[in-house]
């Protein structure tokens, strides 16, 4: 098989099968992160990343090369999440900068393309770690610059630059040793390296199912479609993740979705590689469960039932319905204000703090799910003031604000680096209305570095770090940089992680509990801190985060 050139049509089918592959591996991606943490993301932030600029290419019929090229970058931009993600869309907007203008392409084309998409990326990012989805992506530009002379057929060069990615890859570990110490390649390398493996498989013409990419517009269609109408003959949605571990070839599918058909309806079943994606109403999810595992073993199940949901949407039309008799009121558009202030937050509680210290907009977030590019313009657009704060309070979502604020133009943005939520409680706290946005910046930016933060979480696998062999079910202290603490305790584990953070200079320990502490069991730590540390004030509060039991900070 030769091919010299790939027009929109195959470049499209290349691109979603893109999606499919990093959509189809975002667990495994997940569980690469170094730190054994619940909330290992780079997979979910590169996979919604991806499906952001999906929705724009599905969404468009013939298109030609430069409109896949603005879909696929402005999707991706807009959609892009974590450091992960804001770095892969970036990748993708300088490889359709130099795409754009084709009509086909050719491996000269695809070549100049991966060159842009790597400096593109690497501008974008202020301090470039090598040992990163950046050194696998400028992995494969070089490859493809000795190529270009070498090969005119683009199934050769896609092999050949797949196979340098995949030991550029490997040798990640030798490039940043904490990768080297936790067992790991970098994931957001691998992440790239499935996408582009995705997309070469499209263009071998080999079939790739793309339901996938759709399955959850499809799952939330046909659940509005049924719980609209009054008779609902199934009535559990029923939803999970088949792990493949014996035989599933396409007469067993077959066999599986007939089985499914005569327990529901409703039915998508997306195969690839080694796992299946299923979605079915029944009424007996049960039986649906018992076929699966005779596959292999299950995931992400979720089953919603219909019938409660029915009456639940007619209670809501109704209330809304009673709402329209009432006379409008007209909201007072808020003043223009000198300045306006947006942060990130992941509990009720923070959120109730941050709003307490004058913060405008609250963007739901953080370490279990980072807000997107869009997510932050959409906030910007709420806040009414000629200069906006944003307190990204996440090491992963300040490239994500920064791109947010490239992308304002009609409003004076400064993103204040804050990693923490402390950090950025700080930083708020030290904005003084008499200076000037830049003096506000800068003083802001510095009172924080005076702040040392903490989490405390469990560990989802066993691992070394740092010297520290960690069980899974630990209990961790995690500091600024690294894991402080392990121990089999919340409340010594957290008292130990103090001891690494507190010194002679301290002044003030705040702890922040999270939603699986009782404020009894809070208090009762935070008395034992005052105990340890009776020359220190000692502040607790509620903060309502999910996964880090407590979250707190020694200034």
């Amino acid at each position: 098989m030769v091919m010299k050139t790939i027009d929109a049509t195959m470049l499209k089918k290349m691109f979603l099968a893109g999606a499919v592959s990093i959509e189809a591996k975002k667990e495994y991606i997940n569980e690469l992160n170094v730190f054994p943490v619940p909330d290992g993301d780079t997979g979910t932030n590169m996979t919604l990343t991806i499906m952001s600029a999906v929705k724009e290419v599905n969404a468009l019929e013939n298109p030609t090369i430069e409109e896949l090229a603005k879909a696929i970058s402005g999707g991706s931009l807009r959609g892009a999440r974590g450091n992960s993600g804001v770095i892969l869309s970036q990748l993708f907007r300088g490889f359709c900068k130099e795409i754009k203008d084709s009509k086909e392409i050719n491996v000269t084309v695809m070549t100049n393309a991966l060159q842009k998409a790597v400096e593109t990326a690497y501008r974008a990012v202020m301090k470039p770690k090598e040992g990163t989805i950046l050194t696998v992506a400028r992995g494969a530009a070089e490859k493809a610059a000795q190529l270009v002379s070498e090969t005119d057929d683009m199934v050769v060069f896609g092999r050949e630059v797949i196979a340098h990615m995949e030991v550029v890859l490997k040798n990640t570990p030798e490039l940043l040793p904490v990768l080297k110490e936790a067992g790991v390649v970098d994931s957001g390398g691998q992440g790239l390296l499935e996408i582009v493996k995705g997309a070469y498989d499209a263009l071998l013409g080999k079939e790739v199912s793309f339901a996938s990419v759709t399955m959850s517009e499809v799952s939330d269609r046909v659940t509005r479609e049924r719980i609209s109408t009054d008779d609902i003959k199934f009535g559990y949605c029923t939803e999970f993740i088949i792990n493949l571990e014996k035989e599933y070839n396409s007469n067993i599918e077959e066999e599986f979705k007939t089985y499914l058909e005569s327990i529901g309806d409703s039915l998508v079943v997306v195969s690839d590689d080694d796992i299946v994606k299923v979605h079915v109403h029944t009424n007996d999810p049960g039986l649906a469960i018992q076929k699966a595992l005779t596959y292999g073993s299950l995931s992400r199940m979720k089953i919603d039932n219909m019938r409660e949901e029915h009456n639940e949407r007619l209670i809501l039309d109704a209330e809304k319905a009673a709402k329209k008799t009432e006379e409008p009121k007209k909201a007072e558009p808020k003043p223009r204000k000198k300045a306006g202030f947006i942060a990130v937050s992941m509990g009720d509680g923070l959120d109730e703090i941050f709003t307490g210290l004058g913060v405008d907009c609250i963007i739901k977030g953080g370490q279990t799910m980072n807000p997107s590019t869009e997510d932050m313009l959409n906030a910007i657009s709420e806040v009414n003031a000629d200069n906006i704060f944003i307190l990204p309070n996440n090491g992963n979502i300040i490239l994500a604000a920064e791109q947010a604020k490239h992308l304002t133009e009609d409003k004076n943005i400064y993103v204040i680096p804050s990693k923490t939520v402390p950090q950025g409680i700080t930083a708020v706290i030290n904005f003084v209305f008499d200076k000037s946005p830049e003096e506000n910046a800068q003083r802001m930016a510095e009172e924080m570095k005076k702040v040392k933060s903490g989490q405390v979480t469990y560990a989802v696998r066993d691992t070394s770090i740092d010297g520290k062999d960690i069980k899974q079910g630990n209990i961790m202290g995690i500091g600024d940089k690294t894991i402080l603490a392990v121990g089999a305790s919340i409340n010594d584990t957290t008292l130990e992680l103090i001891k690494c953070l507190a010194d002679e200079d301290s002044e003030l320990i705040s702890l922040y509990y999270g939603e699986e502490i009782s404020e009894e069991d809070a208090n009762a730590l935070a008395a034992e801190v005052m105990e340890c540390y009776s020359n220190l004030d000692v502040e607790i509060h509620y903060g309502g985060q999910p996964i880090y039991y407590y979250v707190l900070s020694v200034e």
